[in-house]
C-alpha cells in the first residue's frame, strides 16, 4: 500500500520565502505519474508532491511539469477563494483527519497562478456535503517556469481542528486536473478507477504517516 512519509521539520517558514528553499530536499517526493484510471499520463503532466510539517502548519509543495498550454484564469482572485477552480489547470490534497471516519474530510486546491480553493466535505453514501464557506486561512505562492510549475500551500493546524502527534496517521490523495476538452487529464496518487473521473472516493484514500 502507498504510504506517504511526512517529515517534521522544527522551525516553520513561509510558503513564498521558502517556495524553492533547501528545506523541500528533506521531503520524500511523492511521484504522482497516473491517471485517475490507473493508466500511465504523459511525463509532460507528471507531477511531485512535497509533504513537512512543523508545530504550527501543514506544508505542501507541488513541483509539476508542464508541456501544454496553462487553463488558467486571465484575471485571477488572490484574495479569496476561487469556486469551480477545478475547471482549470490545478494540484489538489484531500486530508481526512480522523482515519476511522474518512468520509469527513477536507479539499486544497491550487492553481499555477495562485488561485486557490478550500473546502470541508462529507462524503456519504448518497450525497456531497460541502462547507462552501470553510475558512482554512491556508496561504499559497507559485513559481511559473518554462517547463515546470511551483504551486506550495501553507495550511494552520486549525483548518483541521486538530494537531498531529508523531507517528500518528492521516488519510488523503494527490491529484492534478490538466488540459482542457477532450485532452483534459485528471491525475492521481492512489486511482479512484472509477468509470468516469472522480477524484471524491474516500476509500481510496491512502495513509499519511506524521514522522519525526
Amino acid at each position: 500500500m502507498k504510504i506517504a512519509c511526512i517529515r517534521f521539520v522544527d522551525n516553520d517558514f513561509s510558503v513564498s520565502e521558502e517556495l524553492e528553499g533547501k528545506i523541500w530536499n528533506l521531503a520524500e517526493q511523492i511521484k504522482v505519474e497516473t491517471y485517475w484510471s490507473g493508466e500511465k499520463a504523459p511525463f509532460h503532466r507528471h507531477f511531485v508532491a512535497k509533504l513537512l510539517w512543523s508545530k504550527e502548519a501543514f506544508h505542501v509543495r507541488f513541483e509539476a511539469n508542464q508541456g501544454e498550454p496553462l487553463i488558467v484564469s486571465t484575471e485571477p482572485n488572490l484574495l479569496s477563494k476561487t469556486i469551480k477552480l477545478w475547471e482549470r489547470d490545478v494540484c489538489e490534497i484531500f486530508v481526512a483527519p480522523d482515519k476511522e471516519n474518512p468520509r469527513r474530510y477536507f479539499e486544497f486546491e491550487i492553481a499555477p497562478n495562485g488561485e486557490w480553493l478550500d473546502l470541508e466535505i462529507y462524503q456519504n453514501q448518497h450525497e456531497r456535503i460541502i462547507n462552501w464557506n470553510y475558512n482554512s486561512k491556508m496561504e499559497s505562492a507559485t513559481k511559473i517556469a518554462e517547463s515546470k510549475i511551483l504551486m506550495g500551500m501553507k495550511i494552520p493546524w486549525q483548518a483541521f481542528g486538530k494537531k498531529p502527534k508523531p507517528n500518528d496517521v492521516w488519510l488523503g490523495n494527490l491529484f492534478r486536473c490538466v488540459g482542457e476538452g477532450e485532452m483534459r487529464g485528471f491525475l492521481a496518487w492512489s486511482p479512484t478507477k472509477t468509470p468516469k473521473p472522480n477524484f471524491h472516493v474516500p476509500e481510496k484514500f491512502r495513509p499519511f504517516k506524521f514522522e519525526t
